[in-house]
This record gives structure tokens, sequence and C-alpha cells, in this order.
């Protein structure tokens, strides 16, 4: 299944697509895709929901509708750094023997089109097109990589903004860089595993002003989904509904000679093979 949730920021109805742009709604058997929901075996619940009201004939056109983020808030967004090697190169970086975690406030969160703001002070915004995890049970000291597939509840796609002279000229953790308003547009669904036959051949593509800036696939990843979802588990406890972005291959304005930073006025648009689409137009500074 394709899960979504569309209509004005925070006030959003959740859906299931059946096309790219049509879709059932489910809002009189789900309140949100949040904790609760992941929590209660709600993907599980819906399926012949969905199923039967799209038989049915129960299918709705998008139209200019927009589309939030496909999950509710998450109790946290974890990420993974230098998760390609290739992205390790390009940033004069080592490629870590164990995957190198930060976190990112949760309220980073927009939808896949919306805008993207640069913070006040900023002078390295960048861009990163990510495989993004949602966890659907809870994870704690998971014995292995397998039985943590079975905490996975789909992938979406993750821009994972940065400001680069905040993360790395500013002391201290990287949180400082990736943690502005807007940063982290994601979706616009949530894929199932069941609809992703194998989640390491997908390719992922980002252009700014109409020109290929990114173009790498999952398969190059160091650290793949199954194992970061094991490792994180034995440092903290994964909730349902969280949300870990997995890493991006090269490509990155920092990564450019001399470097490329985002400027008002710029257009993001990025892919990942099976998950959908985003765009987002970058805003100045309020």
């Amino acid at each position: 299944m394709k899960l979504a949730r569309i209509g004005s920021a925070g006030a959003e109805t959740p859906v299931a697509f059946v096309t790219d742009d049509t879709y059932v709604d489910l809002s009189d058997v789900v309140t949100d895709f949040d904790e609760a929901f992941f929590a209660g075996g709600g993907i599980d619940h819906i399926r012949p929901v969905v199923a039967e009201r799209a038989a049915a004939g129960g299918i709705r056109p998008l139209l200019d509708q927009r589309i939030g983020a496909p999950i509710a808030r998450p109790h946290q967004i974890i990420c993974v750094g230098l998760n390609y090697r290739d992205h390790a190169a390009e940033t004069g970086q080592a490629v870590p023997d164990e995957p190198i975690l930060f976190t990112k406030s949760p309220n980073t969160l927009v939808g896949p089109n919306d805008d993207v703001r640069i913070p006040r002070g900023s002078t390295k915004p960048d861009w990163e097109v990510e495989l993004g995890i949602v966890i659907g049970r809870r994870a704690s000291y998971l014995d292995s990589p397998a039985q943590a597939r079975e905490h996975i509840a789909g992938w979406v796609v993750v821009n994972d903004v940065s400001e680069r002279a905040f993360q790395l000229e500013r002391g201290g953790q990287w949180l400082k860089g990736k943690s502005a308003e807007t940063f982290n547009p994601t979706g616009p669904w949530l894929v199932t595993p069941d609809e992703v036959p194998d989640v390491l051949d997908l390719g992922m593509r980002l252009e700014v002003n109409g020109i290929r800036r990114q173009d790498g696939s999952t398969s190059t990843m160091v650290f793949d989904p199954a194992f970061i979802v094991h490792y994180i588990s034995q440092f903290l406890v994964l909730e349902p509904g969280d949300l870990i972005n997995t890493g991006t291959p090269p490509g990155v304005g920092m990564g450019f000679q001399p470097p490329i930073w985002l400027q008002p006025g710029d257009v993001m648009e990025l892919e990942i093979d099976g998950l959908g689409s985003q765009r987002q137009t970058v805003l100045a500074p309020r």
C-alpha cells in the first residue's frame, strides 16, 4: 500500500493512494498515521478496507489538494551520516566502521512539496535525497537484522536539507545544521515493504533548477536498512512511527568545486524509484 495524508498543514486526512493521483479515503477508520496507528497494527487493519473500497469504486482524484508528510510528527527523527562510500569520498571523510548517528528535530517534518526556508544566518544550505525508514513496532535490543525487518512499516522519500556552516563549523553535534524549520520534506507516500521487491536496488535522483545533481542507488549503501534498525535498537528505543533517514549518495552541494549552495527561488526536485517524487521551492530567511 501507499499511505499518505492530504489536506492543509495540521489538518491532514489519512488516505491510501491507488494510482499516483487517485486515492481511497480512510478518515472514517483511521484517526491518523501516528504512533497509535502503527503500534496497534493499523496497516494490517486497513488492508482489506482499501481493497474493498477500491474494488467498489470509492476512488477519488487528488486534483490540486496538498500532500502532507505521510506520517504524523514522529517521536524522533534519527539520521545516519556518511552511509554511501562515494558520498564520504566527496566530502573528504573516511567511510565509517559503524553507523554515524545524529538526531534531527521532529518539527522539521513537512510535506513533499512544501517550501523549504533558509534559516537566519545561513551561508551554506544544501540538499540530500535519502531513503527514509518508518518504524512499525517498538524496537529495543533487537536480536538481528532479520528481526529488525519485522519492525519496519515502510519506506519514504526524504530530503535531508542541511546547513553546512551550522553543521560543520559551529562545533558540537550535527543537529544544529539539520534542524531548521522545513528541513525534512517527507513523502509523498509511505510505501509498505511488500510493494518494494528490493529496497537495495532503488535509483535516487535530485535536481536543482532542472540540473541533475544527485544520481545514485540504494545499492551503494554502506549499512543496509535492516542492519541500521538493528544497530540503533542497541542504543535507544525506537517507537512506532519514528523516522530514520539513511544517508545520501554523492552530488550534494558541498561536494562540488567550488561548492554550490541553495539560493532563494531555487527549485529542488527529487525522487526514488517506486517511492514517489518531491518538489520544493527555496525561500529566503524570515
